[in-house]
């Protein structure tokens, strides 16, 4: 009976283990696709910041040297 224990007990603990990982990689795999998704979609709206920011400090600096 104790041999039994012996062996189910690691065979279950593996077993668990095995299911915790499966479902934490699986996990892994969604998170990585979703963050490229939404690298993919903030891509154009971050472009066009960078753009309108670019914008400014080139008015910015006509002003300033207008103002001189």
């Amino acid at each position: 009976m104790l041999l039994t224990v012996w062996i189910v007990v690691p065979v279950l603990a593996l077993l668990v283990l095995g299911v915790l990982g499966y479902g934490l990689f699986g996990a892994a795999g969604r998170l990585d696709g979703e963050l490229r998704a939404l690298e993919r979609d903030v891509r154009p709206v971050l472009a066009e910041v960078q753009a309108a920011a670019e914008k400014a400090a080139a008015q910015r600096a006509d002003r300033s040297e207008t103002d001189d």
